[in-house]
């Protein structure tokens, strides 16, 4: 059953999250933290800001580390094979559907449309790691953290990996 659940866990996203890796990671976190309680909103968040610091797409490091973490290495791979499967399938069968349609004006404006959606989840998410944040940690160390990041990511142009790597570095230092 833990193979199908893991299957599952990581396909819908798959299938759904349209618009690439962020646009299924809230998806993903609803799947893991939320229906199957295999990880904590931190843990999550401790998988997520791993798998950004790592190179390569960030939904199949997930799949792979989750699903090896509830069953082993075919627990892995079940996770990253449902992670690409939809994107493989879909490339496959719609590849010349979207070359024959992508000028036109109805595939642009759904495209318009879901990126809020994309953003509101995003948003969502971003909103429950600060809430978990200021929970743990409290508002001080949570507004250094984001000020901090904002300015080296924003101002400085500082790649994100590297942002993280010195959250993990201060959180290990100074609050851990």
């Amino acid at each position: 059953m833990t193979y199908v659940e893991i299957f599952l866990a990581f396909f819908i996203p798959g299938i759904i999250g349209y618009g690439g890796g962020p646009a299924s990671i809230p998806l993903i976190e609803y799947e893991v933290v939320e229906r199957y309680q295999w990880l904590t909103v931190d843990e999550f968040a401790e998988v997520l800001a791993l798998g950004n610091a790592l190179p390569g797409p960030i939904a199949t490091k997930m799949a792979g580390y989750i699903g090896y973490d509830q069953a082993g290495v075919l627990g892995a791979s079940v996770g990253v094979f449902a992670t690409v499967a939809p994107s493989l399938v879909l490339m496959i069968v719609l590849l010349g559907l979207l070359n024959k349609f992508k000028e036109s004006p109805k595939v642009k404006s759904m495209t318009l449309f879901i990126r809020p959606t994309i953003a509101v989840l995003l948003g969502l998410l971003a909103y429950r790691f600060f809430a978990n944040s200021y929970s743990d940690v409290g508002i001080w160390q949570t507004l250094l953290l984001v000020i901090v990041s904002y300015l080296l990511l924003q101002r400085w142009k500082i790649h994100p990996a590297f942002v993280i790597i010195g959250a993990l570095v201060y959180g290990a230092l100074f609050l851990g």
